[in-house]
């Protein structure tokens, strides 16, 4: 019976072990039969280093085959991943490890070097395994374990986000969840052990890790796996025989730049039968173009941390005007509440897909559900005629930045941080590429003894580069409401002046 997920893995093994299954960021290629051995020889040494059921493995990564095979080790020792991009500053790296109490930490050294001095920086140790030296921290002997729960319930990863509080929850995905996940979106994409998909995206996120990741253990097919998104060796992929492209929007608009500087207007044809954009609104006229360019059709999404990715998809034909979300996937329950005349209302979902709740935060936990069990997603849609999902805006205020989650509240925290702000505003404004840029306003009493640059670099030794604002307008009031609340929809009007000469300047 399948109730973990490294047993996705052992069925492979069993059935096909010569099977491509990754080929590592260094064009390494592993087998299912040589992947399944190395994570058995992983877990072996994990559980020698002192990592029990329950404990925390945290892994500082980049896209490689050794983070695949550490979340499959953790769950062979009922040890739960958590999983953080190494791009990560120290400030918030210190912060997700303080709340996890991770029994180890492995830094990816071997792909990463932001994780190398992330490793540096704790001490670790060298760690050679089966799939590349590593560096490697603990154990921890002050570290707590969780019970372990029965069945698939029993949680798989922990995936970090600060939500709108600005503080780290730790989103706990059960096996359930990843085995629902992974296996519907292999099923809904049509995957086969003849696939070769591009690893993009990445693994630290929800998006990479199920829909990538676990749909391709799923389906035994094979992972092509990029440490960072290149959109040259992305296109260098799509001509080598790659059949499935899993992406956000800004990706495909830096792939067709890069095509175009190399003379083609669209792709050759190839083995390409699959290409999908998540995690942003799509553009019908940038859709048409895509679906032009790629000649398959453009399939969307709509998901979040706390659903294992996937909560709609679409399924439509090449040329479909159709820019929504799509249905419901099967097995999920879906629903609008309070209802507006715009048929606009909050996206609430029920089922196996949803988290059953956050690390050692039960108040947050259960904030987020109602009485009848539905996760109350804080954002806003509405359906069509054919019971298409639209999502209308983001009551949570989330910004979607190349693909990455940046939550306003962090942002706005790390420029408060700053001796002479007394305020900040951050939002995020759609680009070119269905992208988002991130925007700051902050408040100071003098503008004349704080400047943008001496902001940027306040925020620099606090924030990963995708969350840095693209722009700080630095002002000595924000637009308020009578009780003092800062009116973030009246910022791009107020300051468009400043934000059009920041805009034109050398």
């Amino acid at each position: 019976m399948t109730t973990r997920i490294h047993h996705l893995l052992d069925a492979q093994r069993a059935v096909r072990p010569g099977g491509l299954a990754l080929i590592d960021h260094d064009g390494i290629p592993f087998d299912y039969g040589r992947l399944a051995d190395a994570v058995d020889a992983m877990a072996a040494d994990l559980a020698a280093r002192g990592l029990e059921p329950g404990d925390r493995l945290l892994i500082v990564a980049e896209n490689c085959a050794a983070l695949a095979g550490l979340i499959l080790a953790a769950s062979r020792l009922d040890a739960v991943a958590v999983p953080v991009n190494a791009r990560m500053t120290d400030h918030e790296l210190r912060r997700i490890a303080d709340h996890t109490e991770a029994r180890l930490t492995v830094f990816l050294s071997n792909a990463s070097a932001q994780a190398a001095t992330h490793g540096a920086a704790a001490g670790a140790a060298s760690w050679t395994t089966p799939l590349g030296s590593l560096d490697i921290a603990g154990p921890d002997l002050s570290a707590t374990p969780e019970p372990v729960a029965p069945g698939t319930e029993q949680p798989a990863v922990i995936l970090y986000t600060t939500g709108s509080t600005g503080t780290p929850k730790g989103v706990m995905l059960s096996h359930g969840n990843l085995l629902f996940g992974g296996g519907t979106s292999a099923r809904m994409r049509g995957m086969t052990h003849d696939d070769l998909i591009l690893g993009v995206l990445p693994i630290t996120h929800v998006f990479g890790l199920t829909s990538m990741t676990i749909a391709a253990l799923s389906a035994g097919a094979a992972l092509r796996l990029f440490a960072r998104f290149s959109a040259a060796a992305v296109l260098d992929g799509l001509q080598g025989g790659a059949s499935v492209l899993p992406a956000v929007p800004q990706m495909h608009a830096l792939i067709m730049e890069e095509a175009a500087a190399r003379g083609l207007d669209r792709l050759p044809p190839g083995r390409l039968r699959y290409v999908s954009s998540g995690a942003a609104p799509l553009d019908p006229d940038w859709k048409r173009r895509a679906e032009a360019f790629y000649g398959v059709a453009l399939q969307n999404g709509y998901g979040l941390t706390e659903t294992t990715a996937g909560v709609t998809l679409t399924t439509n034909a090449i040329g479909v005007p159709d820019v929504s979300v799509g249905p419901a996937l099967p097995g999920v329950d879906l629903r609008l509440r309070n209802v507006g005349a715009d048929g606009v209302g909050e996206i609430q979902t029920r089922g196996p897909h949803v988290m059953p709740g956050y690390f050692r935060n039960p108040e947050a936990t259960a904030a987020a559900f109602d009485d009848e069990g539905f996760l109350c997603t804080g954002d806003l849609g509405r359906f069509d005629a054919e019971g298409n999902l639209h999502v209308a805006g983001r009551a949570r205020e989330l910004i979607i930045r190349g693909g990455f989650n940046v939550y306003p509240p962090e942002v706005e925290a790390a420029l408060n941080d700053h001796p002479r702000v007394i305020q900040t505003a951050v939002i995020g404004r759609r680009i070119e590429g269905g992208n988002e840029e991130v925007l700051a306003f902050c408040q100071t009493d003098d503008p004349r003894q704080l400047t943008e640059d001496d902001l940027r670099r306040h925020v620099a030794q606090r924030l990963s580069a995708y969350k840095r604002p693209a722009r700080i307008i630095v002002t000595t009031a924000l637009p308020t409401s009578p009780n003092g609340k800062i009116l973030k929809q009246q910022l791009i009007e107020t300051f468009r002046d400043a934000l059009d000469l920041q805009e034109n300047r050398p």
